[in-house]
């Protein structure tokens, strides 16, 4: 686990030199590194313009092999979050094939994502899936 929480903390303090528009990340508890506290900003041209959108990323103990969740704090409405907050979006769902059969493995988390995670979390709720 102190690969991952390392992981994290790199990720948290490149966040943090190179913000991306319309995120922020600090930690819930500086003693967790596996929870953050992280705001989003309604993107320009869509209902969410203006608005300030409150969440909880938790990571998992195996990440990045698995992937975190992410649950807002804030009300909203999107087509992608449930009436408790928590996302729905296929970069966030575990790897591999969908039981289901509606998204490909490749729609899926991979670790690789770890990389564009802030923008596919920040910046799909302009367009819902």
């Amino acid at each position: 686990m102190a690969s991952q929480a390392s992981l994290l903390l790199q990720k948290l303090k490149d966040l943090c030199k190179n913000p991306v528009d319309g995120f922020s990340a600090g930690l819930v508890d500086e003693n967790n590194i596996f929870e953050w506290s992280v705001t989003i900003i309604g993107p320009p041209d869509t209902l969410y313009e203006g608005g300030f959108f409150n969440a909880i990323m938790s990571f998992p103990s195996n990440y990045p092999n698995s992937p975190p969740t992410v649950k807002f704090t804030s009300e909203i409405w999107h087509p992608n979050v449930y009436p408790d907050g928590r996302v729905c979006i296929s970069i966030l769902h575990p790897p591999g094939d969908d039981p289901n059969g509606y998204e490909l493995a490749s729609e899926r988390w991979m670790p690789v994502h770890t990389f564009g995670l802030w923008d596919g979390v920040s910046f799909g709720y302009g367009i819902p899936e």
